[in-house]
């Protein structure tokens, strides 16, 4: 599971990037209970979600000519520099060098080999998010891919990610996730999925999902669409892991919400 004790290769970041971060603010505020704070006009807009006074995500206005809206991952890294050369040396590309945020951290933007999209975080003063995992907060990433067994290889070279697998319910296949490196089981922090198993992702093209927890899922599908988002998926039921939908919000950024199953007592 997600965890603010950030080790090599777990998330500890996501961002979104809008065409209107005050209209994010409405979206994500109406959904979660956020509230965006702006890091100050030397951020260039950028700035904090928070809940209950902890960060819990990042966001900025982007232009459309910059890229579409959408929510992006980052992982935690010791060394930016030598995290670009494994990207290059590994299959993937780099989007933007590494570069310093002040004395907050170094942060980089790459490409996997099939495009996706994804950052790095180098810890500074700013180790990463406040809190995963509760109502309102990350709880899991996905990514879509063309080739799971690609996207493996190229991941575990560059973050050291191990795997395992999850048969699947109705018995069609079995699910992929990982973890950092020496974490085992207990830190499994996301899944991959072939982009084929969903012709709704298939139509829009490979990336990463962010999942973010939820106390009625139900509910929050309501109120994303009360709020002027958009239902990709309806809420199922996954037994033994929760029941979760898929959205994008009022912008057209794509994420999940998660009902996390209860352990029994």
């Amino acid at each position: 599971m997600l965890t603010t004790r950030f080790v090599t290769g777990s998330p500890n970041w996501l961002d979104l990037g809008t065409p209107d971060i005050e209209a994010a603010n409405t979206f994500y505020g109406g959904l979660f209970g956020w509230t965006f704070q702006s890091a100050g006009p030397e951020a260039g807009g950028y700035g904090m979600f928070q809940l209950d006074g902890k960060t819990v995500a990042g966001g900025m206005a982007v232009a459309p000519e910059q890229g579409e809206p959408g929510w992006n991952v980052y992982f935690q890294i010791p060394d930016a520099d030598a995290t670009a050369k494994a990207v290059e040396e590994t299959g993937g590309s780099i989007v933007f060098e590494p570069m310093d945020v002040f004395e907050l951290g170094r942060m980089a933007i790459f490409a996997d080999p099939a495009g996706v999209g994804f950052a790095t975080w180098q810890p500074g003063r700013i180790k990463g998010l406040d809190a995963v995992n509760d109502p309102g907060t990350l709880v899991w990433e996905e990514l879509y891919t063309p080739d799971p067994n690609a996207a493996i290889r190229f991941y575990s070279g560059v973050f050291g990610w191990e795997t395992g697998t999850m048969p699947l319910p109705d018995g069609s296949g079995s699910y992929t996730m990982v973890s950092p490196a020496g974490a085992g089981p207990d830190g499994m922090f996301g899944g991959i999925v072939p982009l084929s198993a969903d012709p709704a992702e298939a139509a829009e093209g490979p990336y990463w999902l962010p999942y973010f927890e939820v106390a009625d899922c139900d509910a929050a599908v309501a109120r994303a669409t009360e709020l002027g988002g958009k239902v990709r998926m309806a809420p199922v039921d996954l037994e033994g892991v929760g029941r979760f939908a898929k959205l994008a919000d009022s912008a057209g950024a794509r994420f999940a919400v998660m009902q996390s199953a209860q352990p029994e007592s």
